[in-house]
């Protein structure tokens, strides 16, 4: 169905579907530009897809079991038939036994914790390659930087429309000079993996119709990514039910706290998950959903002011 203003679908996922949990969990960083969430609880985004880009809103009906989606620009038709599968339609969460007293309340309280995917590998790749072993901080405003110097305004949707952008083109990220990433506060070695990357972007696409195990495989034979960086695009793009964030900061201690109340290192993480393969990435996304962390202590990491000739990265 087509309005004046874009092409328009309602789908009726049969079930509670928390449009908020499953979409937000993709956005960089507040100021993202290539996310917005309105004063109304719509969320835009700019997309690029296999047909060119495309701007998506999404918001959920509840009250009437709907989703509601609109979408300008060239890839406005192959946005729109990704938004179930961006929901967590492709997602079978039925062989998940929560097990732990901490898993089944959660569990009980927010619901089934499905795994979404968007069939864009790069897209969830590029600034996972931008997040490895920097703060948070330093990570957001170099994708924001890159996306505005690099990207493009996002098609259509009006004046709303206008403030989105997409991300830049792999042709783009391969013409970048190294001195414009250093400007961007990107160091070589993620400089480096990104244009790497970027050569092979079709073959990095084609994973998202793989077995997660091949995908896996696959992404991890390219110098600069590693376990970390793949789990991270698996959850996003391939709707990994397994992916976990080994090598995260955070996600290990967090989730040892949270079931044992003493905070994981990666190996003890990797053998208490064992037992909930193939769906120890839903432990990791529940975990999230429920908010549960070790308290945090001391002040934040500060970002580098200089960048050093080489750096330990989680990859």
């Amino acid at each position: 169905m087509t309005s004046e203003a874009g092409q328009v679908r309602v789908w009726r996922p049969g079930r509670p579907c928390p449009v908020a949990r499953m979409l937000l969990h993709r956005r960089r960083g507040a100021g993202d530009p290539t996310y917005h969430l309105d004063d109304t609880g719509r969320h835009w985004r700019g997309v690029r897809t296999p047909e060119g880009p495309a701007t998506l809103v999404v918001r959920a009906r509840a009250a009437d079991g709907e989703v509601h989606a609109e979408a300008w620009g060239p890839g406005a038709g192959w946005v729109l038939e990704s938004v179930p599968g961006l929901l967590g339609a492709d997602d079978d969460p039925s062989g998940f036994e929560p097990r732990h007293p901490v898993l089944v309340e959660a569990w009980r309280r927010y619901g089934e914790v499905r795994i979404g995917r968007s069939g864009l590998v790069m897209e969830s790749l590029v600034p996972a390659i931008l997040e490895q072993k920097v703060t948070g901080q330093e990570a957001f405003a170099g994708f924001r930087m890159l996306v505005h110097r690099y990207g493009e305004p996002a098609p259509g949707a009006g004046p709303r429309g206008r403030r989105l952008w997409v991300q830049p083109t792999p042709d783009r990220l391969r013409t970048i000079p190294s001195w414009e990433w250093l400007r961007m506060h990107v160091d070589p070695a993620r400089s480096r993996t990104l244009v790497q990357a970027a050569r092979v972007a079709d073959s990095l696409e084609r994973t998202a119709g793989l077995p997660h195990d091949e995908a896996d495989r696959r992404m991890r034979s390219l110098p600069g990514i590693g376990v970390w960086t793949s789990a991270e695009v698996r959850q996003r793009a391939h709707g990994d039910p397994d992916a976990v964030s080994f090598g995260d900061y955070h996600v290990a201690k967090d989730i040892g706290w949270a079931l044992t109340g003493t905070p994981f290192d990666d190996e003890q993480l990797e053998e208490f998950l064992e037992p909930w393969r193939p769906h120890r990435g839903r432990v990791q996304a529940l975990v999230g959903v429920a908010g549960l962390h070790r308290p945090r202590r001391g002040a934040r990491m500060a970002p580098r002011t200089h960048l050093p000739a080489t750096v330990t990265r989680r990859v």
